[in-house]
């Protein structure tokens, strides 16, 4: 089969029985990168017994006895009926509804492709240790445990603004749902399945000109084409294997434009007097402002800049001060961001942090234990607090942006970007054995 497109295929999906949970709400979460740990790991674990964190982080990792544990948890759940895969082959249509944006897609399977293939874009460089650990629990599950969020720009038809696959989404929720829950952030949840071959037609020939941009799941993805690679040599690299398709969440961005925030970092072990002191040499280090200042100020500033602050300690409610660092010195740039590379590369925020302030300027290693990853301000700034380090806080790039360096090959340093609404996990997983 020629991929030239995304080329959507229905599956039975594995679904939480309803009576075997105390409900649906309770068992999901955010994916895997987006818990807050260790409270809201904890919290989760111990909200419901079954909830889908005890397969999505099993803890080590996603290595030793992590792995293990999620599949001895994933056939106990099959075992007693807490999970029962669905009877007929479908396209999941997913709305999300809440904090006054409205999303709709079509979950699915897609071929796994290579970035030089150019249909499904990464945008982000990712980090080898948990694509390992990502692969680690799908070869030990045998389960796409939940679906990546790819985005497609859908073209105006006659039948609706987006085409046929947008024409069968509205006409799917105009009927009752399989699944209408409300989770603890306020976001309401709909499922609906598409088991009717002519709708899984008119969608795949719709989208097989299309190209993704992966939003959310570069990890997963690149988990993906590890496992797509080790496929027996009898059954080869082709989309013949399960192994050869990922769960994928399609959304029209034309239709529902996504959000786009920033990923913040903290920095354990570099205390906030010793990260200025060293950037001082190469960059404008502003004096000490209330947070909120110092990030308007970074949201107006021309050039790479970023705003650096130690945090709030636990239970003081005054507003943590925080420092612009910005305007990096043109020699600096130009001896250590590599120049083969467009400008729109060059000049992001999160290069200039990770080719120039991390490596050589703070001289932090490139580890999970030295720089930490959340999606959250508040929770970048407890944490900085917590440790006696330095919170480094962004700003999102541009969705345009994103995509044309995508277009042209080009990846963003890793964790760059976060893209919104993601989908829930736990709604929908995909076994990877075979459908009979």
């Amino acid at each position: 089969m020629h991929i030239d497109g995304l080329h959507p295929a229905p599956f039975r999906a594995l679904r939480y029985a309803p009576g075997r949970v105390s409900g649906v709400a309770a068992v999901t979460s955010p994916p895997y990168d987006v818990v807050v740990r260790p409270d809201g790991l904890r919290q989760l674990r111990s909200s419901e017994p079954h909830n889908i964190v005890h397969l999505t982080l099993p803890g080590n990792g996603g290595h030793g006895e992590g792995p293990t544990r999620a599949r001895a948890t994933l056939r106990e759940w099959l075992r007693e009926g807490v999970l029962l895969r669905d009877p007929e082959p479908a396209l999941y249509v997913y709305e999300q509804q809440g904090h006054g944006r409205s999303q709709r897609g079509v979950i699915a399977t897609v071929p796994v492709t290579d970035p030089e293939a150019g249909v499904v874009l990464p945008h982000e460089d990712v980090m080898p240790e948990v694509v390992t650990e990502r692969a680690a629990l799908l070869r030990a599950t045998g389960t796409d445990l939940e679906p990546l969020l790819l985005t497609y720009p859908g073209e105006p038809g006659p039948e609706a603004p987006g085409g046929p696959t947008a024409a069968v989404i509205d006409r799917a929720v105009a009927s009752p749902p399989l699944t209408d829950i409300r989770t603890d952030d306020g976001m309401r949840h709909r499922l609906w399945a598409l088991t009717e071959p002519a709708d899984h037609a008119r969608i795949r020939a719709d989208l097989s000109r299309c190209r993704a941009l992966i939003a959310d799941g570069h990890h997963r993805w690149a988990a993906y084409r590890r496992l797509r690679d080790e496929t027996p040599p009898r059954v080869g690299r082709t989309v013949d294997s399960p192994r050869g398709w990922g769960l994928v969440l399609l959304v029209d961005s034309t239709r529902h434009p996504l959000e786009v925030r920033a990923i913040h970092r903290v920095l354990p072990d570099l205390p906030i007097d010793r990260a200025l002191a060293s950037a001082g040499a190469a960059f404008r280090t502003a004096p000490a402002l209330p947070l909120s200042e110092a990030m308007a100020l970074l949201r107006d500033a021309p050039g790479p800049a970023l705003v650096l602050s130690d945090g709030r300690p636990a239970g003081s409610t005054a507003e943590p001060t925080a420092h612009l660092v910005d305007r990096p010195a043109p020699e600096v740039l130009a001896t250590r961001v590599p120049g083969d590379r467009p400008e729109a590369w060059r000049l992001l925020d999160a290069t200039v942090l990770h080719e120039v302030l991390l490596p050589v300027v703070w001289k932090v290693p490139d580890s999970a234990e030295s720089i930490r990853y959340l999606h959250d301000q508040d929770s970048a700034l407890a944490a900085a607090a917590r440790t006696g380090g330095t919170a480094v806080l962004m700003r999102p790039v541009a969705e345009r942006t994103v995509r044309e360096l995508a277009e042209q090959g080009v990846t963003m340093p890793r964790k760059s970007t976060s893209f919104g609404p993601k989908p829930a996990t736990g709604l929908v997983l995909r076994p990877l054995w075979a459908e009979g």
